[in-house]
């Protein structure tokens, strides 16, 4: 297993960045090591992986024992690295002297993937909430005596984690730390676990002011609500964060609806921007694209909820790769710029260069963002000239015009 991991890259990296992405961290050997002694005796069908990043938990798993490893990645990009990594050569260095070995993809927790597991291997979420929605859908479908391994770096790692285990089982307990990594081991489906509704995704009806203004179709009615539906993974879950809220209160000089054929919320998480897109549009056609399988299931969700589920048309890519060029006339964008506790400006230069590519001619892309984030040039670059809207104490609003 050492070589196979030696040779893993954070792929489409090569892993020669000095500040880049690693392939392989102290957590996903702490839980490799971990796991080793049930992998030995696992079969088919027993093995579950959850939050993979570049494929070590799931390839380090198939060296250690079992034929078939059931596999769900929340991004995109995750999803994309596992997908490059189990071709061959490594694969050829997994399978060994076996004629099958095989990894299968699921959605993001789609029916199927826990069915029966026996053993589940996790890289825990930043989420409490994600966290939530997992240990749930681990009790409600796996087998009684799973065992569950949810490793972390310690300092992400809090006591409200093992509290969330606690809820569906009924044994959780942590391994000592090592290289600032540990795992908690939770096992006992708790039987009222096993038969509970699954709390999320959580349902929300928002009010807002601002929100009801953005959605109006010019010379229409305001909507009385806006139905929010949001999966664990989704930043902000099923409020309405503090950057959309500010590009909300500049939708009267957003493009005049004759203006709009295509609109994009891009990286849409719950979806509603989506979702106040087709309300204040009503002939546009709508794509709300994030890399989260969770954020992409909230925001199909949340058009449904608000009755337009067929006009909202939700995509998985990595920062709007999946848009078509020239295709757009108008995108709103709040980028996200944090990973963990670090700042990561990296998916929102992405995302500028995705929008730049996807408007038309005279297009518009909106962007909320932190102002010390000085994003207005790079806007400049990536899009074309780009003005100021709007400022607050926290946020800038801009509008950048495809030259």
């Amino acid at each position: 297993m050492a070589d196979l991991l030696a040779a893993l890259v954070p792929w489409p990296e090569d892993g020669s960045r000095p500040d880049g992405p690693v392939a392989v961290d102290a957590t996903d050997r702490l839980l490799l090591d971990e796991a080793a002694p049930l992998l030995a005796d696992a079969g088919p069908g027993d093995v579950v992986v959850i939050g993979d990043r570049f494929g070590a938990l799931t390839l380090g798993a198939l060296t250690l024992g079992p034929s078939e490893v059931r596999t769900s990645t929340d991004t995109a990009t995750a999803e994309a690295a596992l997908q490059h990594h189990v071709r061959e050569p490594l694969m050829a260095a997994v399978r060994g002297d076996r004629r099958e070995v095989g990894v299968k993809d699921f959605e993001h927790l789609e029916p199927g993937l826990l069915d029966g597991a026996r053993l589940v291997l996790l890289q825990l979420p930043p989420s409490l909430a994600e966290l939530t929605e997992i240990a749930e859908a681990i009790a409600r479908h796996a087998a009684d005596d799973v065992v569950v391994l949810a490793g972390g770096r310690v300092k992400h790692m809090t006591r409200a984690m093992n509290d969330v285990l606690a809820s569906s089982f009924g044994d959780v307990r942590a391994t000592l730390a090592r290289q600032k990594s540990r795992v908690l081991v939770a096992t006992g489906v708790r039987p009222e676990a096993r038969d509970a509704a699954p709390t999320l995704p959580a349902r929300a009806v928002l009010r807002d002011a601002e929100l009801l203004t953005a959605a109006t179709p010019a010379g229409g009615t305001a909507p009385e609500h806006v139905d929010v539906v949001a999966h664990g993974g989704v930043f902000a879950g099923t409020s309405l964060d503090l950057g959309t809220r500010f590009l909300l209160t500049t939708a009267d000089r957003w493009p005049a609806a004759d203006r709009v054929r295509d609109a994009v919320d891009l990286g849409s998480g719950s979806g509603l921007l989506a979702t106040v897109l087709a309300l204040r549009y009503p002939d546009a056609r709508v794509v709300g694209t994030d890399r989260s399988a969770a954020a992409v299931a909230s925001t199909r969700a949340t058009a449904a909820a608000n009755g337009i589920g067929a006009r909202v048309v939700a995509l998985r890519g990595d920062a709007g790769e999946d848009l078509e060029p020239a295709s757009v006339d108008l995108i709103l964008l709040n980028p996200p710029f944090h990973d963990r506790a670090a700042v990561r400006t990296d998916a929102a230069h992405r995302m500028f260069r995705a929008a730049g590519r996807a408007l038309r001619q005279g297009g518009e892309l909106w962007c909320v963002f932190n102002t010390a984030l000085h994003y207005r040039q790079a806007l400049t670059r990536a899009v074309g000239p780009t003005v100021h809207i709007a400022q607050n104490p926290k946020f800038t609003v801009t509008r950048s015009r495809r030259r």
